[in-house]
């Protein structure tokens, strides 16, 4: 008998594959089920990587297999029903992100995996950057000092076929949004972990060249809860693709980074060694040539966290504060106003 951690994946898409390659070669884990609504697709997942049961049915596939750890890969508005239905069947959760697109639904399955005892990790694969890492950490330990601006550069290119590949992409009801929800997610999340929580922001957002119903482009001016400002932008619209990247200052130093590492790396204590960082891809303008590295990441601190009963790597709680604040970037774009952000309580 296997002493493996049993995983499945309900969702056979284009984010499928990175957590199955993380999980099969996973010492610890073992990938015993795939699910889709299409069988073709996940009979096409299963067999590239030898696994012998397929489902359309994810509660059926709850009830049938023993599984520990589900990886929810299916459109961004189905992640909290996905995720209830595991709580409930006992199963932990690893989601990709972004955890889902409204505050009610991550509260309910924040709530449902509380209720049931179960792990509630979601996949922020950009918080395992060297780059980030490092910057969070000169931050934490004072040296720019007071911070004074906290800038995310978002600029994406998906093609007008990208959005016609599949009937929920560029919709609010399963994609919740557009540059900022679904690709722009990661750089907000990670700006947010190094700098700080936000506590007001002014947008404006708009589908300027896509025919899409949410926004391909945007700008917002932020500010955070610890004094600092700072502005965003994302989109999907311009061609080609750039580089993320990140502009953190204050009044002793400066940092700039990119999925080709550092820029600037500057400080008036003369401490101005540049870090050497691995560069990353960072999918500017190809959703599937992302690395895949913090896939594994995060598919070992899931076995881990479920092992010694602790807190996954991004805790419900932790992912949801990215969603919160596009939601309140939406809604500044729709009434031009300044929107604080906040999550609604769990109590």
């Amino acid at each position: 008998m296997s002493d493996k951690m049993k995983f499945a994946i309900v969702g056979a898409g284009v984010i499928a594959p990175f957590h199955a390659k993380a999980i099969t070669a996973n010492e610890k884990a073992e990938l015993v089920a795939i699910c889709d609504t299409g069988k073709e697709k996940a009979d096409s997942l299963a067999e590239e990587f030898s696994v012998s049961k397929t489902y359309t049915d994810y509660e059926k596939m709850f009830r049938e297999e023993e599984i520990d750890i589900v990886s929810v890969c299916v459109p961004s508005g189905l992640h909290s029903e996905v995720t209830i239905a595991g709580a409930k069947a006992g199963i932990h959760v690893l989601c990709e992100k972004p955890l889902d697109i409204t505050s009610e639904k991550m509260t309910a399955m924040i709530k449902a995996c509380r209720e049931h005892n179960v792990k509630l990790g979601c996949v922020f694969q950009r918080r395992t950057l060297d780059a980030a890492v490092i910057t969070r950490k000169a931050i934490q330990e004072g040296k720019l000092g007071k911070l004074v601006l906290g800038d995310a550069y978002l600029k994406y290119y998906r093609s007008p076929e990208y959005y016609a590949s599949a009937g929920w992409r560029g919709t609010w009801e399963l994609d919740g949004g557009g540059a900022l929800m679904n690709q722009g997610v990661h750089g907000i999340d990670l700006i947010q972990w190094m700098v700080g929580d936000v506590d007001s922001v002014f947008a404006y957002t708009a589908p300027l060249v896509r025919d899409i119903e949410v926004e391909d482009t945007a700008v917002i001016a932020v500010k955070y809860k610890n004094g600092a400002f700072g502005v965003i932008q994302g989109t999907t619209s311009v061609y080609p693709g750039q580089e993320t990247r990140f502009e953190i200052h204050g009044e002793n130093g400066s940092i700039i980074f990119s999925d080709s590492g550092f820029q600037q790396w500057t400080f008036l204590d003369g401490d101005n060694e540049i870090p050497q960082v691995e560069n990353v891809e960072g999918g500017g303008s190809d959703p599937k040539a992302i690395s895949d590295e913090g896939h594994f990441v995060f598919v070992e601190d899931m076995i881990q966290a479920v092992t010694d009963n602790r807190e996954p790597l991004v805790p419900g709680e932790e992912a949801r504060k990215a969603v919160d604040l596009i939601l309140a970037i939406y809604e500044s774009s729709r009434t031009g106003k300044e929107v604080k952000v906040g999550a609604d309580s769990l109590e």
